[in-house]
């Protein structure tokens, strides 16, 4: 059943990039061009530090299938939906490999910490986590939801990256 869920989605995302290329204004040939080079990474992701960089936590085991209901622009939000999609310090968007200053609980949120790569990740994935946990406990608390529901988005350290 997971295997033809997985399928599904696949199917889909290609459906929704071959009509995003299509309406672009693209001729048909760029566009079949453009979704033939295309590669969506289908299960688990290892994100991990640049190389240059010693790891001080273990790599996140991130299933980027499970994320396919949000537009890729939401982790990737320069990409024009067209070009081959790079990683986020290849980007020179968030390509500070060492923390601007003595990290603080805020540093991340200024527009000088959001250039170090894991101010970014860790904005990005601990955020978007914590929203959606607040809208679930808030959902839970209304009479919409009869039932408590299983909340299980990692946002602590150990959760996204376990003890080896």
């Amino acid at each position: 059943m997971r295997k033809l869920q997985v399928g599904v989605v696949c199917l889909a995302v290609i459906f929704v990039f071959g009509m995003a290329l299509n309406v672009s204004g693209q001729d048909k040939s760029e566009s079949k061009k453009a979704l033939e080079e295309m590669c969506v990474p289908m299960g688990v992701i290892e994100l991990k530090p640049p190389p240059s960089v010693k790891p001080e936590r273990s790599p996140v085991k991130f299933n980027h299938s499970e994320h396919f209901t949000y537009d890729c622009r939401t982790c990737h939000h320069k990409w024009e939906g067209t070009d081959k999609i790079s990683n986020c310090t290849a980007s020179n968007c968030h390509n500070l490999l060492k923390a601007p200053k003595k990290p603080t609980r805020y540093l991340a949120y200024t527009k000088e910490g959001i250039k170090y790569y894991k101010y970014a990740y860790h904005e990005n994935c601990i955020g978007c986590h914590k929203k959606l946990k607040e809208k679930q406990k808030k959902l839970e608390m209304s009479y919409a939801a009869m039932e408590k529901q299983e909340t299980t988005l990692p946002t602590s350290c150990n959760d996204c990256h376990p003890e080896d």
